[in-house]
């Protein structure tokens, strides 16, 4: 991001959105600005925070996306609030939001939790979504497609109209918002993908109660995400042995897997496994020799994430080397890619990160069967 803005004494006002949505009324004493309201409870994740005054919120956008010190701030205006005078923001959007267009498929079990599949009007690619309530709304016509991230159709977009446009980026230089932001509809960045804490990913799910006026119900749906992680977490710290774990495959050559600071490794060290690559620096992915693979990890105990294989005999088939690691010779291999959507759109990319709860069972049923003993894989399936 490329300016820090900081809630001081004074809070500015970006011209960003549509001048029909846009408050008229900005006679607000210019004190207000500093007695916050409330301060909506973030514990883990660290892109962003929500205060809240009379008549509006401003979030805060800390980290939309890596190695930036840049922060947004987004107004959200109440229906009979208004914003000081004088006061500056990189968008502001009225709530609650009435129509949305996403762009990241992780966007979507946010609205669907909140019950607000029906707020969403489009999408960029719309094959890449798999939840099946959302396809009936695609079905239906009610979801009008957009063409790709990176190139929204802005004359399609205008059409639609919508109150907000929700995105993400993976570097400062996005052309699409810029172009979108000139016809008058407001921009807010999305940084879920950057938080590498699993229930920070998850955490999210309160930026979107904030547009909608739905913060308790939010706060509900994640309190209860986060009480059955951490109870499982606590199940799996009570096993007497910790399994060795190796993740990733090759392509072209190169074996790419979690790095140990990773929400990837993290998952692991949650369900009491022994990540061989754990104390690798980093949270991207790691680029690695198949040697070195081999030399470490041949004696795993299990291999979580094997890539986009989904069976052994196709991972033998790309390469005969891979039959020669211990969890291969074992059938300890799980796949979290084999669970798609009725377009071909992997479940895991899209579900997880707002269900940790679920992917963390599920890796203690792996690599701990007898911890919880009722609990049944979902994102994930053993190689056959």
């Amino acid at each position: 991001m490329q300016k820090i803005v900081l809630l001081t004494s004074v809070l500015f006002l970006l011209i960003s959105c549509k001048e029909n949505k846009q408050s008229t009324d900005t006679e607000t004493d210019k004190a207000s600005i500093n007695e916050t309201k409330k301060q909506v409870e973030i514990n883990h994740a660290k892109g962003f925070s929500i205060n809240v005054y009379e008549g509006y919120k401003v979030i805060t956008l800390k980290e939309p996306w890596p190695d930036t010190d840049t922060e947004f701030t987004y107004a959200l205006v109440e229906e009979k609030g208004s914003l000081p005078k004088d006061s500056d923001f990189d968008a502001v959007v009225n709530v609650p939001v009435k129509n949305i267009v996403v762009t990241s498929t992780t966007h979507i079990p946010s609205l669907e939790l909140l019950d607000e599949t029906k707020s969403l009007v489009g999408f960029p690619n719309l094959s890449y979504i798999s939840s099946e309530a959302t396809r009936k709304r695609i079905d239906k016509g009610n979801i009008t497609e957009l063409g790709k991230n990176e190139s929204i159709n802005t004359e399609v977009l205008i059409d639609l109209n919508p109150d907000l446009v929700v995105t993400f980026a993976v570097e400062g230089n996005n052309k699409t918002v810029s172009t979108i932001e000139k016809t008058g509809i407001p921009v807010f960045y999305n940084s879920d993908w950057t938080e590498q804490s699993p229930l920070g990913k998850a955490e999210w799910i309160k930026f979107f109660g904030a547009l909608f006026n739905k913060e308790q119900k939010a706060d509900s749906i994640f309190t209860e995400i986060e009480s059955n992680y951490i109870s499982a977490k606590e199940k799996a710290a009570k096993a007497t042995t910790s399994p060795t774990v190796l993740s990733g495959a090759m392509f072209k050559d190169v074996w790419y897997m979690p790095k140990g600071g990773s929400w990837g490794a993290q998952f692991i060290k949650d369900a009491n496994g022994t990540y061989l690559w754990k104390d690798t620096e980093g949270t991207g992915s790691l680029s690695l020799n198949l040697e070195s693979v081999l030399e470490k990890g041949k004696d795993a105990d299990f291999w979580v994430g094997p890539g986009q294989f989904s069976s052994k005999q196709q991972l033998k088939d790309a390469h005969s080397v891979y039959s020669e690691f211990s969890a291969y010779q074992n059938n300890n291999i799980y796949s979290n890619t084999t669970l798609v959507g009725e377009t071909g759109g992997v479940i895991y990319y899209e579900l997880a990160p707002n269900r940790p709860d679920i992917v963390l069972k599920d890796i203690i049923k792996i690599i701990h069967p007898d911890v919880l003993p009722e609990h049944e894989l979902y994102f994930f399936s053993k190689l056959k």
